[in-house]
């Protein structure tokens, strides 16, 4: 089976992602693993969304040894039906990437999320530029 851990459902219209800088460093592999989770509503990566805040772990670390991973990350509402869903697929999808052997995903309220969070190949798409 292909991604389908990591992805929320079939959207025949989903925005491509957005370019990662640096993608061959850790940090881009675990953002290009995250954006392969895309909101079940809106055709577009949690990460190009504006919902992941923060990705930490520690980048001193020597290549060949495993790192933990923190992400903070946020819903377009407290009151989004996948709620429970969404924060394992982030976790899924950076576990997915090599050298990470943890991940730990912190759902997070402040600041709020708004439209002004999103790449701007997201907001182009979805008419808001």
């Amino acid at each position: 089976m292909s991604m389908r851990i990591f992805d929320s459902g079939s959207q025949p219209d989903r925005v491509e992602p957005s370019e990662t800088p640096d993608p061959e460093s850790l940090r881009g592999r675990i953002i290009d693993a995250i954006k392969r989770v895309y909101d079940p509503e809106i055709p577009v990566n949690l990460y190009d969304l504006g919902l992941i805040y923060r990705i930490e772990f520690d980048e001193s670390a020597p290549a060949d040894q495993l790192v933990y991973v923190t992400i903070d990350m946020t819903l377009t509402s407290p009151a989004c039906p996948e709620a429970h869903t969404l924060p394992e697929l982030v976790r899924g999808a950076a576990l997915s990437v090599p050298a990470v052997e943890s991940v730990e995903v912190n759902m997070v309220w402040e600041p709020r999320w708004s439209k002004d969070r999103m790449c701007d190949e997201a907001k182009l798409y979805l008419g808001l530029m």
